[in-house]
């Protein structure tokens, strides 16, 4: 249980992360609103009522709640997951990224029936990656872990206990 505990404030932190980004953007910015950083490098307030790059954005308003429900379950498995499997640090490391970034973008959707994104890459202001936000990079980290870990070459514990 220890463990678990050290996963779920990792999720708490990026929760809170995100959260104060998200807030500061929405107070500073006007929707559409954009400040260049860097040559690729924007800040924008983005309304996204739709899933990863906009995905059902006009799908008319049943995906919020889809979409909810997508994080609720999620959130419950992940957590169930964490519980299950506390040995594995690089799984549970991804794990809790993924799970502060679904709440995070969860708690939009509940609120406001849509995520603010604010982050936006680009090149040449020409060619632009999606917005995103602190909660979609955990959620990408996380998975990214995820990869990783299924790749690696697993030890074989039942060796370990003789």
């Amino acid at each position: 249980m220890r463990e678990m505990r050290k996963w779920l404030a990792l999720a708490a932190v990026i929760v809170v992360i995100d959260q104060i980004t998200k807030y500061v953007i929405v107070q500073k910015f006007v929707l559409h609103e954009t400040l260049v950083v860097t040559p690729f490098f924007n800040l924008v307030r983005v309304h996204n009522p739709g899933a990863a790059f906009s995905m059902f954005a006009d799908a008319g308003g049943w995906q919020r709640i889809f979409f909810i429900g997508i994080a609720v379950v999620a959130s419950v498995w992940v957590v169930w997951l964490l519980r299950r499997y506390p040995q594995q640090k690089l799984f549970c490391l991804a794990l809790g990224m993924i799970l502060g970034g679904a709440i995070g973008n969860l708690i939009d959707r509940v609120w406001f029936g849509y995520v603010v994104d604010f982050v936006q890459v680009h090149y040449h202001l020409r060619y632009f990656f999606p917005a995103f936000n602190v909660a979609d990079s955990a959620i990408t980290c996380g998975a990214g872990l995820l990869i990783w870990d299924g790749l690696r070459p697993q030890r074989d514990t039942a060796m370990d206990n003789k």
